[in-house]
């Protein structure tokens, strides 16, 4: 057997390894969550006419509408035209009113990236020099505020809700089928179900405001909705709803026709086994031998009979397990259409990674909560549900782990993603928390191996024996005898709960006498709390930009190189505060390429002019290989310019150039931006 299993192994090592490297060969350089790459004119630019449009470039397809794009003069005054028109190449453009006066417009700009996240931003430009300007820019991000975060919250709810209903359907069907007749077990799975479809409504509503306004008062607003639904995402949460109708149904017959078909192959297996040791001597004997012979022929009926009903329980088990399979990943797909995976690289690939990873969190985590849920609340639950379980998680982790590598190479693209940008950071602290949970999982699974080696038959009896005994005196105390007046059966009854009340006191008692499920329930336990806390952190991943993006606009946008002759050139505008201490600083660096660079220094006033200054310094700074800050201190060498040769970048990267302008001895200011050179 051994000989048969190593080829296979390094036959799947073989094939897995191929496959990944076909992976990192065939990236683009292209990836989800639009990010601004470029615009015309750019950021901080002084024009010497009035443009007639203003474009913005994304670095992928985003949806605009009406108002998406704005153009403000130095008052706040709308100087665009109209809603922005698509010229191709991800590029949007809004045309501007004639004879647009000299000063500085401020362009804001809200979208919805072609991932379902909605991006916003601003910048300026200046026509002749740059000015004061009364536009008072708000500090809430597109998807923030009140309505984000009730957008947020009701995203985190989805994830769990789903996780719950599949998890939970899960464990009963492949663990514990006897579980379907638990009402904590069904109470789970139902409010699973009940999370997912309220969430699904709240999105559907908030979806409107939540990419536009950001106002509370535009939730309820009819033509917001109208609009949402002719979006992708507004078709993903609608075919969510629909899948949750179909998952309703799943779950009725789950603990309904499912649960009937246990509970009677059950009880068949037991009359069965045990017929005669529930049969006190000489009963059902008061015919001699003739007894003897009717009870054989009752025992062959009764086989004939539990062979049918287990048969019958097979086929249904099966039916369910492939529409719940199919139902299952209708939801996640829902999901993986309309975010992240769904645009960007690979994304053929990536949706059906993307599917198999929430269902294997599903089945993980939801499966967690079943068994957690069960070792609290259910009379008893045998080691080898325990185990099966446990096999069944291994599996999911490695799906898990499996497709999380790819989705991390996907979304960062770089090593240096990690730490540089706000997506690798929560992955780093996502991969933490999955560590912490196997961690505990294993511990878990050493309760597991103890609960296995313990007397099984001993603990269930010692549970199902109240049980059985308080449900028979149950049943006999609440009939009332023949003839018996209101006062008894009211008596009856008042015993009958005395009786539940206290067969429920003992179960209570021996579940927690026993060692063994103590540990395995506080084990468990922790395992759920750790993963309500990796759930949070996996749904602000669900809504952070990719790292890939981030750092591929952050070099698009570092600086404007010109192409014939690699020169670099920055306006970088400054105020130092005090009298004149307004200006833009022009920092010229040429070549702009690794070793020696001559470097020019121009100082304008807001009117263009040039004019001395009594101090000019530049510093270069590589953060990403903390290199830096490289002093420059350039000649005074005429009015408003300043110069400097053999300037030295020891290598290439997105460099900070910072410039401390001095207008007077006590007025000092330091303004910088970002620029690729080399």
């Amino acid at each position: 057997m051994s000989s048969t299993i190593a080829p296979r192994v390094r036959t799947l090592l073989l094939l897995f390894l191929a496959v990944t490297g076909a992976l990192l060969a065939g990236a683009a350089p292209v990836s989800a969550h639009a990010a601004l790459t470029a615009s015309d004119p750019r950021q901080g630019a002084v024009v010497d006419e009035a443009p007639a449009q203003v474009s913005l470039t994304f670095s992928e397809g985003v949806a605009v509408s009406d108002g998406a794009v704005r153009v403000l003069d130095p008052k706040g005054k709308r100087v665009d035209t109209g809603a922005p028109a698509d010229q191709g190449a991800n590029t949007y453009a809004v045309k501007l009113h004639a004879g647009l006066p000299d000063g500085t417009f401020t362009v804001t700009y809200q979208v919805v990236s072609a991932d379902s996240h909605p991006v916003s931003g601003a910048f300026t430009f200046s026509i002749g020099a740059p000015s004061t300007t009364s536009v008072a820019l708000s500090d809430q991000t597109a998807g923030g505020g009140v309505v984000g975060g009730l957008y947020g919250f009701a995203r985190y709810v989805s994830y769990g809700g789903f996780i719950l209903l599949v998890g939970g359907a899960t464990f009963v069907l492949a663990c514990w089928p006897r579980g379907a007749g638990a009402r904590s077990v069904q109470r789970l799975v139902v409010s699973g179900w009940l999370a997912l479809t309220g969430a699904t409504l709240a999105m559907l509503l908030l979806r409107g405001s939540y990419t536009g306004s950001g106002r509370v008062g535009d939730i309820f607003d009819l033509a917001l909705l109208s609009q949402v639904l002719q979006t992708k995402t507004g078709a993903a949460l609608v075919s969510r709803l629909l899948l949750l109708a179909a998952a309703a149904l799943f779950v009725a017959v789950l603990f309904g026709a499912y649960d009937r078909r246990v509970r009677a192959d059950g009880t068949g297996e037991q009359n069965t086994t045990g017929t005669g040791d529930t049969s006190a001597p000489g009963a059902g004997s008061t015919d001699g031998g003739t007894g003897t012979a009717a009870g054989t022929d009752s025992t062959a009926g009764t086989d004939s009979t539990n062979s049918t009903e287990s048969q019958e329980k097979s086929d249904l088990a099966f039916g369910l397990a492939i529409g719940g399979f199919v139902v299952a990943a209708g939801l996640a797909a829902t999901w993986a259409m309309a975010e992240h995976a769904s645009t960007g690289l690979q994304a053929g690939i990536a949706m059906p990674v993307d599917v198999l990873h929430l269902l294997a969190v599903a089945v993980w985590l939801g499966g967690l909560s079943t068994l957690l849920v069960a070792l609290f609340r259910a009379p008893s639950l045998d080691a080898p549900v325990v185990r099966r379980f446990s096999r069944l998680a291994f599996g999911s982790v490695a799906v898990l782990v499996a497709t999380g590598i790819y989705q991390s190479w996907r979304q960062l693209g770089s090593w240096s993603a990690f730490t540089e940008t706000t997506y690798g950071q929560l992955l780093l602290v996502k991969i933490g928390l999955v560590v912490v949970l196997v961690g505990i999982a294993w511990m878990s699974r050493r309760w597991t191996a103890r609960l296995a080696q313990a007397p099984e038959r001993r603990a269930a009896e010692a549970v199902r024996t109240p049980v059985g005994a308080a449900s028979a005196r149950t049943r006999k105390g609440a009939k009332p005898k023949a003839g018996s007046g209101g006062g008894d059966g009211k008596r009856a009854a008042q015993l009958a709960r005395q009786r539940a009340a206290v067969a429920s006191a003992a179960e209570k008692r021996l579940r927690d006498a026993d060692p063994l499920r103590t540990g395995l329930r506080r084990s468990v336990l922790a395992e759920a709390g750790v993963a309500v806390v990796l759930l949070a952190v996996t749904t602000a991943l669900t809504s952070t930009e990719p790292g890939r993006t981030e750092q591929e606009a952050r070099a698009a946008t570092a600086a404007a190189v010109t192409p014939q002759t690699g020169a670099l050139s920055l306006d970088i505008p400054f105020d130092t505060g005090g009298r004149d201490g307004k200006g833009v600083a022009r920092v010229e660096l040429d070549p702009a390429r690794v070793g020696g660079n001559e470097m020019h220094v121009y100082v304008d006033r807001p009117n263009g002019k040039a004019f001395d200054v009594p101090e000019i310094k530049v510093a270069f700074t590589l953060e990403a290989k903390d290199i830096g800050p490289l002093p420059v201190v350039p000649d005074h060498i005429a009015t408003g310019h300043w110069t400097a040769d053999g300037v030295q970048i020891p290598m290439a990267g997105s460099w900070t150039i910072a410039v401390t302008v001095r207008t007077s001895d006590i007025d000092q200011a330091t303004v910088d931006k970002n620029a690729q050179i080399g």
